[in-house]
């Protein structure tokens, strides 16, 4: 994704350039839509935070070989892997993935993707399944005891008991099952109402889904609204001492100002990429520059210092966003660390 960068050894007097406004426009307009967002048109409209596993990628980036033929010991091993190069945290099937490997006939070692969407209704896992073959699945969930739906594109309802007996490491997420052979599909929630809304609803949020796209194609993400964001990653999380400290760490570095939208992801390679947005696009600039300040300084709430978890590599804006390029150090989990809080150079 083209952005304006500071060079990290610049970093001390960061200035952050925000691209032209016109070009920023036709570039957005002429980019193509990410797995990630176009995932995101997918859900519910009023979502407002995502988690996101790629897991063809992860497998590709793991070097694994798991497929359909792999026991259920392979795939948990494929998911601890996983869970060592942080790029699992963000799936709601950790616990779930030999079971349902052995049991559902699809898991994370077949699935193309994972897209876990939340509101403030109810929950939905949209699992991309090419090459997975639902009708064997449809016979199995049969077999399980799912009550079949009468239109083929309907709601499997199972509910605790059938998912109790099918195994216990099952997240409750999977209760309720649909299975979309036309679109390559499966949707699952913990609420069968929840689920046929959704079948019958609208395209997800397009703000946030554009926002995701910032992210380019990241292996492992998460993607939160403002609201959800200013809550759940400020420094109000901390306690008072460090609260304090916070507060004076943002006012030597600059102004910040409120989050509309948060994205951070994990790409290939293992880079980490921050993508944070402001109401006014003439605040991004000054954002950007205040908050690689915050991010290569002290982390008040999380312990010690930014710079032992990573390295800021460029930092920049294009429009109303923020982004920060971060190089994790070897062993450290940024992802699974930083979306939730209090993450200072994420406060409003």
């Amino acid at each position: 994704m083209p952005h304006r960068v500071v060079p990290r050894a610049a970093l001390a007097v960061v200035v952050a350039l925000a691209l032209a406004a016109a070009g920023f426009v036709a570039w957005r307009a002429l980019a193509p839509a990410t797995p990630l967002a176009r995932a995101m048109e997918l859900a519910p409209d009023d979502a407002t935070r995502f988690s996101w596993t790629d897991w063809e990628g992860v497998r590709r980036e793991l070097g694994a070989d798991v497929d359909a033929g792999s026991s259920a010991g392979q795939v948990d091993a494929f998911l601890s892997d996983a869970f060592a190069a942080d790029l699992s945290s963000m799936s709601a099937l950790g616990t779930s993935a030999g079971v349902m490997q052995d049991q559902l006939g699809f898991s994370p070692a077949t699935v193309s993707w994972e897209l876990f969407a939340q509101s403030g209704s109810g929950a939905v896992e949209v699992l991309g399944v090419d090459g997975v073959d639902l009708d064997a699945v449809a016979d199995r969930l049969a077999d399980l005891g799912w009550a079949e739906p009468e239109e083929a594109d309907g709601v499997w309802v199972g509910g605790p008991d059938v998912l109790a007996g099918t195994g216990a490491m099952l997240t409750p997420e999977l209760q309720h099952v649909a299975l979309l052979a036309d679109e390559g599909l499966v949707l699952t929630s913990d609420q069968a109402p929840y689920l046929e809304a959704v079948l019958e609803g609208d395209d997800g949020p397009e703000d946030l889904a554009e926002l995701a796209g910032s992210l380019d194609e990241p292996l492992t993400a998460a993607v939160y609204d403002g609201a959800y964001a200013c809550e759940h990653l400020a420094m109000s999380q901390a306690d008072d001492d460090a609260q304090a400290e916070a507060d004076q760490l943002v006012e030597a570095a600059g102004d910040v100002h409120p989050l509309t939208g948060f994205a951070m992801g994990v790409l290939p390679g293992g880079a980490v990429r921050a993508v944070m947005q402001v109401e006014d696009a003439d605040d991004a600039p000054g954002d950007a520059e205040a908050r690689a300040r915050l991010a290569a300084g002290p982390a008040p709430g999380q312990g010690g210092e930014f710079a032992d978890r990573f390295s800021v590599e460029r930092a920049g804006s294009e429009g109303r966003e923020v982004v920060l390029d971060l190089r994790p150090s070897p062993g450290t989990y940024v992802l699974s660390d930083l979306t939730s809080g209090p993450v200072l150079f994420a406060t409003c």
